[in-house]
């Protein structure tokens, strides 16, 4: 059944929604203003498909990519940049204030740079047993096969055809693959999961694909099958050996600008606390100029991090610890004698470590985070607790999504 609607607001996904009688209805790629036929979506009473634009908002442009609309990668390519601009600072301000939080939000920064620098391809079988090769389609496990992807670094040009020719050598164990490939310096770093158990034949095939595409390495839920080159990335003054899989920033200028907006809210620290750390793209460079203490509960993550600190001139020393900082956070007691401390938890926040920090004395703390729910939550937690929120800065790494980083600097 066909129904026209008329769109009111973009929720924070993306979508359009139509408030109605019956409450709101979400229509992915839609605008505001936008008068649009739509159909259900079976399952989801307040969900949408979209069938057609009767009146077109004069905010729509026409998107960069051909698959826009089809491939869920990308929500909002449709809408001019000042109000998608707009309307990502906003995530972060709706996000306070339902947390009753009062704080100055800077102007959103542009960190896409060349491009995203990692992407994760699925491999299914499709319709009639077709192999397909692409990302998912909007939250749906259908794969829209793809050849090409603008919002891609240059470093993963050739990211498609590779994972096209992996998954061809895979598709006779008939599982769907997850294909993560990272632009390095040495090439493009590709870990394969989800193939099952692979015989040596296979291994040889798969050998010979990592030579035809140059890829500096070739590994299957962390284990080399392959490794022609190093894959390093440069942070601050070092150089970071990637373990298989690892996060990295999407972007390496997503990297660089949370790094810049870390190093302005620790000035003049001697001690540092890097929680949640990783391969160490803030303890690398707070280094430079102060003591550092990283942890975090991925214990290759950590190696690596040593490895570059120890290969590094010039920084100070970084002890590094592997702990698991949910169920064991830095107490306010261990807090204590650190000038500053920096956290960047992943999308579910920092609960437990929030609440040992708002115990603490520390003199200053900056809250990195990917989810402005999570990073409000936490938020709270160290104002009730004294701390003052100085300053928020959306920073924007994932330009046509909802996703948006912050960086939040407290002070007590």
């Amino acid at each position: 059944m066909t129904e026209r609607l008329v769109i009111d607001r973009i929720g924070h996904r993306g979508d359009g929604i139509a408030d109605t009688p019956e409450g709101p209805v979400f229509v992915p790629y839609a605008l505001p203003g936008e008068t649009v036929d739509v159909e259900p979506v079976p399952g989801h009473a307040d969900r949408r498909h979209l069938l057609h634009v009767e009146n077109a908002s004069p905010e729509r442009i026409a998107p960069i990519c051909p698959h826009f609309g089809i491939c869920g990668g990308c929500a909002v390519q449709h809408w001019t940049e000042a109000r998608y601009r707009e309307w990502k600072r906003g995530l972060v301000i709706e996000a306070l204030t339902q947390t009753r939080i009062d704080a100055p939000v800077g102007e959103l920064i542009d960190a896409h740079g060349e491009g995203r620098r990692r992407a994760v391809l699925h491999a299914r079988r499709g319709t009639h047993d077709i192999l397909q090769v692409g990302f998912a389609a909007l939250r749906a496990h259908q794969i829209i096969a793809i050849d090409h992807c603008p919002i891609l670094a240059p470093g993963l040009k050739g990211a498609i055809p590779a994972a096209w020719a992996v998954a061809e050598v895979l598709k006779d164990a008939r599982k769907p693959l997850d294909i993560q490939v990272t632009a390095t310096e040495a090439g493009m770093d590709v870990d394969v999961r989800g193939s099952g158990a692979v015989n040596a034949k296979r291994m040889t095939q798969l050998a010979a694909i990592a030579e035809t595409h140059r890829l500096a390495r070739l590994t299957r839920h962390g284990e080399i099958v392959v490794q022609r080159a190093t894959p390093t990335v440069k942070m601050g003054r070092a150089t970071v050996t990637l373990p298989p899989g690892v996060f990295l920033q999407a972007t390496a200028e997503g990297e660089s600008t949370l790094a810049r907006l870390v190093d302005a809210g620790t000035k003049g620290a001697k001690t540092a606390a890097d929680l949640f750390c990783g391969v160490g793209p803030f303890s690398l460079r707070l280094a430079e100029r102060a003591r550092v203490s990283a942890a975090d509960n991925d214990a290759v993550a950590m190696a690596a991090l040593t490895k570059a600190a120890g290969s590094a001139s010039g920084l100070k020393p970084i002890e590094a610890q592997t702990r698991d900082l949910f169920r064991r956070p830095l107490t306010s007691k261990e807090l204590s004698g650190f000038d500053v401390v920096v956290f960047d938890p992943p999308r579910q926040g920092a609960l437990a470590q929030a609440r040992e920090l708002a115990g603490s004395k520390v003199p200053a703390v900056i809250a990195v985070s990917c989810n402005p729910a999570t990073f409000a939550r936490d938020a709270r937690i160290l104002m009730d607790g004294g701390y003052r929120l100085m300053q928020v800065t959306p920073v924007d790494q994932f330009r046509y999504s909802a996703h948006v980083e912050l960086v939040g600097r407290f002070e007590k």
